[in-house]
């Protein structure tokens, strides 16, 4: 309710004294409340009438300081060793009484402007959604490069169930090559047995085939027969 609503209420009352229902009547408020009105403006006069704030005095469900400090200072120590500083990380270190959910840790870091934006990020109405319908259906193979601590250049591979989200293999080289991908994969489908197909980008480690026709999804049967 606005301010001069309540003013005028309150002046209707007490000045031109209206009486209590007519005035609910004519503001289209209840008796009690314009009673609540009155009990105000008699200990603070007009401006006792001012709408209130909503917002409670405190948040029992804010995270504490110190917790937040921490996540800061996890923040910082893992960018300084060059280790990965995201809210998965910082989540794995907190001690376990401080430990708070990672997206909790996510919002903590962007409100602290600790978070890079990132708009040339695809948004999330164009991802493709796709889930094989069984085991060693199909494959997925990515790789990323990772920095150690004492700054050495790596690249992980990994094959992944597409099915399942099983981590079927994963290794660090100095640079995933060609030969390193046949060979992980020829190791991991001697444990678990050839996949029905498998699901790459268009790296240059995984086909020469598609080689300057532009990055997507290159998909191949049968394994690697096409590499």
């Amino acid at each position: 309710m606005s301010a001069s609503k309540n003013r005028a209420i309150v002046l209707a009352v007490t000045e031109a004294k209206l009486p209590i229902p007519d005035a609910a009547q004519r503001f289209e408020v209840s008796t009690r409340w314009i009673r609540t009105l009155l009990a105000r403006y008699k200990e603070g006069g007009l401006d006792a009438v001012q709408p209130r704030s909503r917002r409670p005095h405190t948040s029992p469900k804010a995270t504490p300081e110190t917790v937040v400090t921490k996540i800061l200072a996890l923040r910082s120590q893992l960018h300084q060793s060059g280790l990965d500083a995201g809210a998965e990380s910082i989540y794995a270190r907190l001690p376990s009484d401080q430990r708070v959910s990672v997206s909790t840790i996510w919002r903590i870091l962007k409100r602290h402007q600790q978070v890079d934006p990132q708009p040339q990020k695809r948004p999330r109405s164009s991802w493709r959604r796709f889930e094989a319908e069984s085991p060693n259906e199909m494959w997925q193979s990515d790789f990323t490069h990772c920095r150690l601590a004492d700054h050495t250049d790596l690249e992980v591979i990994s094959w992944l169930d597409d099915h399942s989200r099983y981590l079927l293999h994963i290794s660090a080289h100095t640079r995933v090559t060609g030969p390193i991908v046949i060979d992980t994969f020829t190791a991991t489908a001697d444990h678990y047995g050839l996949p029905a197909s498998t699901l790459t980008d268009n790296g240059m480690v995984y086909t020469t085939r598609l080689a300057g026709m532009g990055a997507g999804r290159n998909t191949q049967p049968n394994g690697f027969e096409q590499l």
